[in-house]
């Protein structure tokens, strides 16, 4: 059985393992960069390491790229006012792949 992690970054948790690939809010890393993040558990078989709050930097992972995420529409509305404003909002995200969990 791989290892599984609990990894945040961008205010979100995210459960991964070896070789996937997941989409977190934007980082300031160059495509094909690695870079560490931070760790809250790591689990290996019936071994399991919780942190108190984290067990620092042990996932690594490589920025495949970086772009803007599906468009998002806000609409704000007052009843009996005549009040309607539409906004639209495009999120960046960076893909990153996990390459490996210490």
């Amino acid at each position: 059985m791989s290892k599984i992690a609990v990894i945040k970054t961008g205010g979100k948790q995210y459960k991964v393992k070896e070789g996937d690939s997941i989409k977190v809010e934007k980082l300031e890393v160059e495509p094909q960069g690695k870079i560490k993040i931070e760790t809250l558990l790591v689990a290996d078989g019936d071994k399991i390491e919780v942190g108190k709050p984290s067990l620092g930097e042990r996932v690594e992972a490589e920025v495949i790229n970086t772009a803007k995420g599906d468009k998002v529409t806000v609409v704000k509305y007052k009843n009996k006012t005549r009040y309607k404003r539409t906004i639209g909002h495009r999120q960046i995200k960076t893909e990153l792949k996990i390459i490996s969990i210490a």
